[in-house]
């Protein structure tokens, strides 16, 4: 307790002596109640799915009931399951929520997640900046409800808040009526929907740090902070960042090593890189993973371009960790590819290119506001596939270009996590778009348990190729342990329609070269010392002395066979 404390009198000085008390009761309380034992450490056999709770529906059943029995069915090279947002909500498909302690009513009941734990680990959403208009929360606000004044910021509308980042191009502050007819401009940051929670208020820690032991409590090996590096607010500055957001990240770390050890804390910054990686603190007192926002677009922006020049640099160099942290890789999730990650990597020039040429193939663009009251291009709306791809290409294609990706994703180092919409090989959904009326909608299509079935046995489809071939490359994966999130990766130099990349592992004496051609045309490549080589999934045997031939958009896991000399 000590560590959360100390935490405790940087973030706020004088805390209230009756909020402390309560404050370390529910902790010693959810410790002395916690029986489940979360894993230790990551290793090569991590590999994460991102879904929604309601992803799949059937005709009287609650929708987590059906999607662990698919789980249970189709699923299972997935060892820990990422469930979005799974409470009641308003709007953004979960992330404005209503209510942090229920679950969604058509999702289930908190038994329906506690099933579903039974057969894998699981990753909980903690929306820590900001709730919904509609929660009960901000009608006590609204309602000015004796203790609730001050829970959410207000601003006189005249307020210079030009420093702030935007990550939208909504207005910041949003006017809403109390009940004495006042009205109050509250700080907005994603929507009007969204109501910012106002952290420099003990109270406002108080209850959060209670929704945090709850999900502890209900199951959560890991944690996702969503949208954290907003959540202290002081005008006058950027408001994104500040040292007190990460005072407040180090006090949910320790609160969860203090009740729950094993949990994994995971930062979602959707940022440059440099900012995004400071949410590792000293490596040691933050979050034990942050996502690796930069991957996906610097790994779509290589095969587009079919170059591995940009991608190169940047993975060379990347800090390999200390044991004590690591990445959470992913090329798609429930948002769309983030632009910003990739500003100080690439040029703007070549950022604004990609995004035409991706927006001339059916991608959409959502756009931020900065501060000299210029937009920016923020993310591209579209799934992987279809980002990899023209709307030309064939299946074939298609199918190559997005299993090349995969493979750099899971030889990656860190933890890799799958979105639900890639392992179904699922394309752009624009009539989603048109009913939800907003762009992330295109990669967030549910399903009719029925209809995704009856798709993934048709030997004919797309679906059925990206399931069955992603599903066997995790299998791949998860037995070699080389891929170990703490071993180090050494990038090694080519030609730059290659990328390749080498694994090692000390303890169990192996190596992984993982060669890619991130190109449309064919490269020849010349192993790297006297051995010979297998590759992991077919089994054939490379020599380096004779140069291998990699066709388009191919890759190969290649395994030491041996010294020559040995072998012959």
């Amino acid at each position: 307790m000590e560590i959360i404390n100390n935490l405790i009198d940087k973030i706020y000085g004088t805390f209230p002596a009756d909020c402390l008390k309560r404050l370390t009761d529910a902790i010693r309380e959810t410790q002395q109640a916690l029986s489940y034992r979360r894993k230790a450490h990551w290793d090569e056999k991590d590999v994460v799915l991102i879904t929604y709770a309601d992803q799949f529906r059937e005709s009287e059943a609650p929708t987590l009931q059906t999607f662990s029995r698919f789980y249970q069915q189709h699923l299972q090279c997935f060892n820990l399951v990422h469930l979005l947002p799974f409470f009641p909500y308003s709007s953004d498909d979960g992330f404005s929520v209503i209510d942090y302690h229920r679950v969604n009513a058509i999702c289930g009941e908190w038994s329906d997640v506690a099933e579903l734990h039974q057969h894998t680990r699981l990753m909980f959403d903690f929306v820590c900046n900001h709730i919904s208009a509609h929660s009960a929360w901000f009608k006590h606000y609204l309602a000015q409800d004796p203790g609730w004044d001050d829970f959410f910021i207000s601003m006189p509308p005249g307020t210079d808040l030009s420093a702030v980042t935007r990550p939208r191009t909504s207005p910041l502050l949003t006017p809403f009526t109390l009940a004495n007819g006042e009205t109050r401009f509250i700080w907005t940051t994603f929507s009007a929907d969204q109501i910012d929670l106002n952290f420099a208020r003990a109270e406002v820690l108080l209850n959060m740090v209670k929704v945090l032991l709850d999900y502890l409590t209900k199951g959560a090996d890991y944690i996702r902070l969503d949208a954290v590096g907003y959540m202290w607010k002081t005008p006058g500055t950027s408001c994104i960042h500040l040292e007190k957001t990460h005072q407040l990240v180090k006090l949910f770390r320790a609160i969860a090593d203090e009740v729950a050890p094993g949990t994994v804390i995971i930062t979602e910054t959707n940022v440059p890189h440099k900012d995004n990686i400071s949410y590792f603190g000293n490596g040691h007192d933050e979050a034990q993973m942050v996502y690796q926002f930069s991957l996906p677009p610097l790994l779509l922006h290589a095969i587009h371009y079919g170059s591995s020049r940009a991608l190169k640099k940047w993975a060379a160099s990347l800090d390999a960790g200390n044991g004590a942290t690591t990445w959470f890789n992913f090329l798609a999730s429930h948002d769309g590819i983030g632009l910003n990650p990739l500003r100080g990597i690439l040029p703007e020039t070549e950022i604004v290119s990609l995004v035409r040429d991706l927006a001339l193939e059916g991608a959409l663009i959502s756009y931020k506001n900065n501060p000299d009251g210029t937009s920016s291009p923020y993310e591209i709306n579209v799934t992987y596939m279809d980002a990899l791809n023209k709307k030309e290409d064939s299946d074939d294609t298609r199918f190559q270009r997005f299993m090349l990706a995969h493979a750099v994703l899971l030889a990656f180092p860190g933890v890799p996590a799958i979105y639900i919409q890639s392992i179904l090989g699922s394309r752009n959904d624009m009539e989603g778009v048109k009913v939800a009326g907003h762009n992330r909608a295109i990669n967030r299509e549910k399903y009719a348990i029925s209809e995704i079935e009856a798709a993934l046995s048709d030997t004919r489809s797309l679906r059925h190729k990206v399931y069955h071939g992603l599903s066997q490359l995790i299998q791949l994966r998860t037995r070699q342990p080389a891929f170990h999130p703490d071993n180090p990766v050494e990038v090694l130099e080519s030609d730059n329609s290659l990328f390749i990349l080498r694994r090692k592992s000390a303890k169990a004496h192996e190596q992984v070269l993982c060669i890619f051609n991130l190109s449309g045309k064919e490269v020849t490549y010349r192993l790297p010392d006297e051995r010979l080589y297998r590759d992991i999934a077919g089994n054939s045997i490379f020599d380096s002395n004779h140069p291998l031939t990699l066709p388009p958009w191919h890759y190969l896991w290649l395994k030491n066979a041996g010294e020559k000399q040995q072998a012959e």
